[in-house]
């Protein structure tokens, strides 16, 4: 793992669980890491969610995203984030998985279509 790499997972890692996916959007899931949903969905609850708001894969653990969206209501610095909440995100392209997310931010390779996916794929809103 490279310098940027190691220090963005000790930075993300402990806070926010980070699974160094490459293409982080805690900015829009309520400062939850999605990767850590044992079905890794990006885009909210599956249909699984259990009464008690636990997930169905793993019955002791609260659902990812009610956890995510109880967060995004509390958010004190960036409400403007949770407008974010909502949004349709790409799913995970996975050669970006180990790599940092910040420079795969600034350099834009976050937002490029991997082959076979369509032109016209939805774009994770930019902060």
């Amino acid at each position: 793992m490279a310098l940027l790499e190691t220090v963005e997972h000790a930075v993300k890692g402990p806070i926010w669980d980070c699974r160094m996916c490459g293409q982080c959007v805690l900015h829009s899931t309520g400062m939850t890491c999605p990767m850590t949903c044992p079905k890794t969905l990006r885009n909210g609850p599956c249909g699984g969610v259990r009464e008690d708001g636990n997930c169905e894969v793993v019955p002791t653990m609260r659902c990812v995203w009610l956890k995510a969206y109880d967060r995004k209501e509390r958010l004190p610095l960036l409400p403007s984030w949770r407008r974010h909440f909502d949004d349709l995100r790409p799913p995970v392209d996975n050669r970006l998985k180990g790599t940092s997310s910040w420079r795969n931010l600034v350099t834009g390779r976050d937002r490029e279509t991997p082959d076979g996916w369509p032109d016209a794929a939805p774009h994770v809103a930019e902060v």
